[in-house]
Parts: C-alpha cells; sequence; structure tokens
C-alpha cells in the first residue's frame, strides 16, 4: 500500500527541489518501529528545511517534519507494541532521517515516547516541538530559582510557536509575562493568552549597551542575536534567561558584563536531543500546566496539501502561533 509523502531533493549542482510522492513502507528508513502519522506541525527548521534558507537538511533525499503523532502499525522493539499511540519530538528525524511528511514512517523506539495520556494527537502537534521547547525554557528557569515572586519574565518572538506556548504556559503558573513582537497590532491576541505588557521587537533587536536598566527577572528567547544580548542586559540582578532558537540569529553580540556584574545566568535549552526522562516531565508538565482552551486559540490547523506553502509563509513570519497538519485531510 502506498502512501503520499513531500520530499525534499537536490541535484548535482546542488539546487533543491520539493515534489509530493508516493512511497510504500518499503521505501522508508531502518529502524524497528513503523507509525502510521496521525498528525504534525510545521516548526520553523521544518520552515527552513523546505525553503532551502538554511542548511537544515544533511541526507538527500529527505522527507522533512521533525514532529509527529500517531499509532504504531508494526514494532520489534519491547517497548511498543502495534495500537500504541506514540509521540516524537527531533532526534534529527526530518533532518538526517526520514519525518513526519508522510503516511508512515519507520523510526528507532529510543525517539518515541507514549502520547501523554490527556492530549490527543492533534493537540500534541499543536504543542509540537515548539511549545515542548517552551516548557523545556519554564523548567529550565524553575530549576534555577525563579519564580513569580521573583518579577516579570520577557518572551521574545511572542507570535510565533515558542512564544505563544510560552507565554500561555508562564500566565497559568502566575508568573508577569512581558511578550516582545515585531507585531504589536496582535497585542489584544497576546494579552488573551496571559501577557501583561507588550513591547515592540525594536527594542531589543538592534545593536545596545553592554548593561542596561533592569527590566525583567527572567527571559525566554527564541530569537538569538541582538535580541539575546539587550535580554541579558536588562535582566534583574540574580535572574536567567532560557535561550533556545535563532529567529534573528545564531550570533551573540554580548558582554560579560550581566554575567559578572548582575549574576545573570544563560541557559541553554536543546530539545532536540533530551533524555526520555526530560521529556517525560516535559509532556506531563504540558498537560498539568498548559490551558487546552488556550492552546485552541493558538493553532492553525491545514492538510497534507498546504504543508509547502504554509511552511514558506511560517518563515516570512506570516503565520501567528501554531500549524496542526491533519495527514488524513
Amino acid at each position: 500500500m502506498s502512501f503520499k509523502a513531500i520530499q525534499i531533493s537536490r541535484d548535482e549542482e546542488k539546487k533543491q527541489s520539493v515534489d509530493v510522492v508516493e512511497l510504500t513502507r518499503d521505501d522508508l528508513m531502518d529502524g524497528d518501529v513503523t507509525v502510521s502519522v496521525e498528525a504534525t506541525t510545521i516548526n520553523y527548521k521544518d520552515g527552513l528545511a523546505i525553503t532551502g534558507k538554511s542548511p537544515v537538511v544533511r541526507h538527500w533525499p529527505m522527507v522533512p517534519g521533525i514532529d509527529l503523532a500517531g499509532t504504531v502499525v508494526e514494532s520489534s522493539s519491547s517497548e511498543f507494541k502495534e495500537g500504541d499511540a506514540v509521540l516524537l519530538n527531533g532526534f534529527g528525524v526530518g533532518e538526517v532521517h526520514w519525518g513526519a511528511y508522510a503516511g508512515e514512517a519507520r523510526l528507532s523506539s529510543d525517539w518515541l515516547i507514549p502520547l501523554p495520556s490527556g492530549l490527543s494527537a492533534k493537540q500534541a502537534m499543536g504543542v509540537g516541538t515548539a511549545g515542548y521547547t517552551a516548557m523545556l525554557c519554564v523548567m529550565a528557569l524553575e530549576k534555577y530559582g525563579i519564580t513569580p515572586s521573583s518579577g516579570p519574565v520577557v518572551v521574545t518572538g511572542a507570535n510565533g510557536g515558542v512564544g505563544t506556548v510560552a507565554i500561555a504556559i508562564l500566565s497559568k503558573l502566575g508568573f508577569e509575562v512581558i511578550a516582545s513582537t515585531g507585531r504589536v497590532n496582535e497585542a489584544d491576541f497576546l494579552k488573551e493568552l496571559g501577557a501583561t505588557e507588550i513591547i515592540d521587537r525594536a527594542e531589543l533587536s538592534e545593536a545596545g549597551r553592554p548593561l542596561g536598566k533592569e527590566r525583567w527577572a527572567a527571559g525566554v528567547d527564541a530569537v538569538g542575536s541582538h535580541t539575546l544580548a539587550n535580554v541579558l542586559a536588562q535582566t534583574n540582578y540574580g535572574g536567567a534567561v532560557a535561550a533556545c532558537g535563532l529567529a534573528q540569529g545564531f550570533d551573540l553580540p554580548a558582554t560579560v558584563m550581566p554575567f559578572i556584574l548582575r549574576g545573570v545566568g544563560l541557559l541553554g535549552v536543546d530539545s532536540v536531543m533530551a533524555s526520555k526522562d526530560l521529556r517525560n516531565e516535559a509532556w506531563s508538565r504540558i498537560v498539568s500546566d498548559l490551558d487546552l482552551t488556550k492552546l485552541d486559540a493558538i493553532t492553525n490547523e491545514i492538510g497534507f496539501d498546504d504543508i509547502v506553502q504554509t511552511a514558506t509563509d511560517l518563515v516570512e513570519g506570516k503565520v501567528r502561533g501554531r500549524v496542526i497538519v491533519d495527514m488524513s485531510a
């Protein structure tokens, strides 16, 4: 039986093409668990892979898609059996191993976790890697000692996937949230998620002073570059910033001043290779600490045929919040 897939290829001159192809189970890459993909999503990394605007893909040809939720249809693993509902985020899937944008995916059982009780496949993809990363950022700040009484938390890239979920989680936990966005016309939407103050990203996106006025106790940053440098420079004494992205750039034009004069902590957050224990903890926290009615407000649902155009729109900054792909549609 065949199924549709999106496949990225590259010719001898390294010109990239994106096509919809028909595959069978025999075409899939190696793994000990085969999953029928019920839902997936589109992350910034997926957009970069499909548009070719960054060298995300490292194996050719590639089926992109770093997130999926579905049902096990074949397994030689003792950990999962046919009929189990499972979830995948990262581990190089969609980069070096064929990913989610196909009817089926063959994967390593080491990369999978059970779909958390209380979440449907679509809801899990409404969260996706972006929302799961947001939860990891919140957990990192908590482990550092940041609490709602510490002071406000700034969230950069507030209209993006990480930003919207981070705002919703932080607000439910009782934090005062400052949302930094390039789309200040979305202020009402961000306040509905739980932000108490909206600032224009222009305040943070240009070269700034090595140390600025203290404005927040902590930050969740998915932007990098000057934005992260300015967030650090304006973090309160003893505060911390969880960094997880590079939407503005991978550079960090900062100084040591926030670290040596204010004791600010820079907490790196990686979602791709996080351990199973950490993944399970994060997803358990998502079930308890993310208001699913707010999740509905930040998600848009599309079908398979809309993936390529939506991925392009996302990279161009035209997509708000999270995208759920119903693979049956």
